[in-house]
């Protein structure tokens, strides 16, 4: 494992549910990151083929409009959009972590997939808890999508948007030692009255996860482009809810200190810093939530990491017992 490299995070526009052209833009800051000499960067949320913003400003029956045109533009694991994602990724020789919304036949789900500089995805993750509206478009993960996976160049986890805003989830990732953390988020351009929901609080959410879990973490952000804001936006009251701009990507230090200086909110490139491993072992001295700070004996977390699916299969053999043996014999 190196201990030094560089990492990029994404505060870009999507290409607003078209996915070849969203796929197109994406390999484009690929090769970018790439030539800036990046290992690994990372995609906002739900970034192809783009965070439907649509659900958050009008009632579900009328934005079933939206439906079918959206989930035919989402990404199948494995379909040519993948392997246009994998493929760029050997070419350059860099780590990706994309934040997709995932089409499994019928269902949606908020989605990140995270792909080794050999093009071989080593995770594909959904969102355990859709937030709010969300809840009227996706579907839920389960614990099999809590996972650090053991790469090259550190021991990388994917979180996104307000999973950043539920304690076990965050403390379970702890437990597994990440080293680099991927907090993805769509925007931060909707519903401008809920301080909840905008770029102070969110960005404070990924700083204290670095500073919780003595990580580096990239946050990576969306930005709704002028382009969207004509294609959703219908009348005043909508417009009084989204406004074009609302990125505020950063990259944050184990400390959780911020490494970069933020791009304008309405601003399109990546922030690249440098990340060194083993400055975490300065971070862990301090203080070490699964290790030397915590307290077992007073709280623990149980974990359930089992993939669940709502078919399972059984192939149990049927067995006849003794008593009914023997009635078949003597029938016979």
């Amino acid at each position: 494992m190196s201990n030094s490299f560089k990492a990029a995070a994404v505060q870009a526009a999507p290409e607003f549910m078209n996915i070849d052209a969203g796929v197109d833009k994406a390999i484009a800051l690929i090769e970018q990151a790439a030539a800036q000499g990046a290992a690994i960067i990372a995609f906002p949320e739900c970034w192809l083929p783009g965070y439907p913003w649509w659900l958050w400003l009008s009632c579900t029956a009328h934005n079933m409009k939206y439906f079918q045109a959206y989930h035919e533009n989402c990404v199948e694991i494995g379909d040519r959009h993948c392997e246009r994602l994998t493929r760029a990724a050997k070419d350059n020789q860099i780590m990706i972590s994309m934040g997709f919304s995932e089409r499994d036949h019928g269902s949606l789900y908020i989605a990140q997939m995270l792909i080794g500089n050999d093009g071989e995805i080593l995770q594909a993750r959904r969102k355990l808890k859709p937030t709010h509206m969300e809840r009227t478009v996706f579907g839920e993960g389960d614990g099999s999508d809590l996972a650090v996976i053991d790469c090259d160049i550190a021991r990388v986890g994917q979180l996104c948007c307000w999973e950043h805003l539920q304690p076990l989830s965050k403390y379970a990732m702890y437990g597994m030692h990440e080293q680099l953390h991927i907090a993805s988020w769509p925007s931060f351009s909707c519903y401008p009255d809920a301080y909840a929901l905008g770029a102070e609080l969110n960005n404070a959410l990924s700083q204290v996860y670095a500073a919780e879990g003595q990580c580096y973490v990239l946050a990576p952000c969306g930005v709704v482009s002028e382009a969207m804001i004509d294609l959703l936006v219908e009348n005043e009251e909508q417009a009084a809810l989204i406004s074009a701009g609302g990125g505020a990507a950063q990259i944050f230090g184990p400390d959780g200190r911020p490494l970069c200086s933020p791009l304008a909110h309405n601003e399109e490139g990546m922030l690249i810093a440098d990340i060194d491993i083993s400055a975490i072992a300065i971070a862990k001295s301090f203080a070490d939530p699964v290790g030397h700070y915590s307290r077992p004996d007073v709280t623990r977390l149980v974990l359930n990491r089992q993939a669940m699916t709502p078919v399972a299969e059984s192939l149990a053999e049927c067995t006849l017992n003794e008593e009914e043996t023997v009635l078949i014999e003597e029938s016979d």
